[in-house]
């Protein structure tokens, strides 16, 4: 006889819903369809497909009073399989779904299978949990600009790579905005750095002591990581290569935490301005 598992809280029914059914990365309607009728739960009306699946499930669930109906869906859904030509796609949902699950205990391996797993009652805890790059940077409000830079390389799990590619974000970001052919730290120097006027990427009035001194202040998180990146197209030294250089999740959080401080500066700031 099948193991009768508890029901979930509605909440984390419909965040799963939300995952599978996300308008950019989720499953497609007909997908949602087809997988249902799998798992023997009837189809419901929906104004979209995230509340259309989590009313099939969450309907489901009470009729049966088990949640037995949302684990085989999630299952079927995260059947490895189904993702042999797009990887990435099935890491972004099984780390989006896990962020979820932590509030039953439960996770998703990388089998596809619902299996048990640590248990949290807090986001910040949810995302330690998670095992997830991508969480624990959203946790700590990572601009959108970096995590645009690096996605691929989060949902690739290369903790290396993601800081690099993020690392090398601010340094094109600072170049887009001022038009700047510099690259590290004198470019931080160039556009960060006030000298007989506002500097060029200013994030703030840069009209008394204080506001100079955060000012200046402000490239100083960036000199480091940006200084070992060149820009593109000049001919310099490149980096060891990288099965000489160990790169893990602590590493690559503190590259990419620390990199684009001067960017999250900027955005607190309505007052900032950037001078050609």
């Amino acid at each position: 006889m099948a193991t009768r598992h508890e029901p979930w809280p509605a909440t984390v029914v419909t965040a799963v819903a939300g995952v599978l059914g996300d308008t950019a990365h989720g499953l497609t309607g007909r997908e949602i369809g087809k997988l249902l009728a799998v798992v023997k739960v009837p189809d419901v009306d929906g104004g979209n497909k995230r509340d259309r699946l989590a009313a099939a499930l969450l309907a489901q669930q009470a009729r049966q009073g088990v949640s037995n109906c949302v684990i085989a869906f999630i299952k079927v859904a995260m059947a490895p399989v189904r993702y042999v030509q797009q990887p990435h796609t099935f890491s972004r949902r099984q780390d989006d779904l896990n962020e979820v699950l932590v509030h039953v205990g439960l996770r998703v391996n990388d089998q596809g299978q619902v299996a048990r797993g640590p248990a949290a009652a807090t986001l910040s805890e949810a995302a330690r949990h998670a095992s997830s790059l991508r969480a624990e940077l959203r946790r700590r409000s990572m601009h959108p600009e970096v995590l645009r830079y690096c996605t691929l390389e989060i949902l690739a799990k290369n903790p290396f790579h993601a800081s690099l590619e993020a690392v090398k974000s601010v340094a094109d970001r600072l170049r887009q905005l001022t038009g700047q052919g510099l690259d590290g730290a004198r470019l931080v120097d160039a556009v960060l750095t006030p000298g007989h006027g506002t500097a060029r990427v200013a994030i703030n009035a840069n009209a008394t002591g204080p506001e100079l001194d955060e000012q200046k202040g402000s490239g100083e998180p960036g000199q480091g990581p940006v200084q070992h990146v060149p820009q593109p197209g000049r001919t310099r030294a490149a980096p060891a290569p990288r099965r000489h250089r160990r790169g893990t999740a602590g590493t690559a959080h503190h590259a990419v935490d620390g990199a684009p401080a001067a960017r999250r500066r900027r955005a607190r700031h309505p007052l900032m301005t950037c001078g050609r």
